[in-house]
């Protein structure tokens, strides 16, 4: 589902998203600076996305990115998704500059990431996980966003999925 299209597949491999190490994002605080995506939105109903339209827009934002030489190395992409509402839902890629005539949005704060195993249909399980983490651990979300860092062909090769939910967080 989220792929980086730098990475995508080719007769000669079987996989396009790069390896995923838990231990960089589970149980992690970081701190962002104006840290720069690129956003777009997709049509959703009730929270599931209308077929096609995640990898449409994924290839329309790396096309944008890549073409403005704004594309992240495959180390550093991130592509985090986040639903306003039952009907629509935003997805930011990093980038590593403006893109002029695109919406772009900077990320300043305190975010904090946990890993959980599945797949796209236990997202809202591992939203409901982590707000009582946060709860417990004293912590209050200002926003969340969830990180697949699989596409659904890579999570087959590499035999496990993950979750990553972001949350912009403030102490309570």
């Amino acid at each position: 589902m989220f792929i980086a299209k730098e990475n995508t597949l080719t007769a000669d491999t079987d996989v396009c998203c790069p390896l995923f190490h838990p231990e960089n994002w589970n149980n992690i605080q970081h701190i962002w600076d104006h840290k720069l995506f690129l956003k777009d939105s997709v049509p959703e109903f009730f929270h599931i996305p209308l077929p096609g339209t995640y990898e449409k827009a994924i290839t329309r934002m790396w096309n944008k990115a890549n073409g403005a030489h704004a594309a992240p190395g495959p180390k550093d992409f991130l592509l985090l998704a986040h639903d306003p509402s039952s009907f629509k839902g935003e997805l930011y890629m990093s980038v590593t500059k403006e893109i002029p005539g695109e919406q772009t949005e900077s990320f300043t704060g305190t975010f904090f990431s946990k890993v959980f195993e599945g797949d796209y249909s236990d997202a809202r399980r591992a939203l409901r996980s982590m707000e009582g983490f946060l709860t417990d651990n004293e912590m209050i979300s200002e926003k969340d966003y969830i990180y697949f860092p699989y596409c659904p062909k890579c999570a087959k090769k590499y035999g496990r999925n993950y979750i990553v939910v972001v949350s912009q967080i403030e102490p309570m």
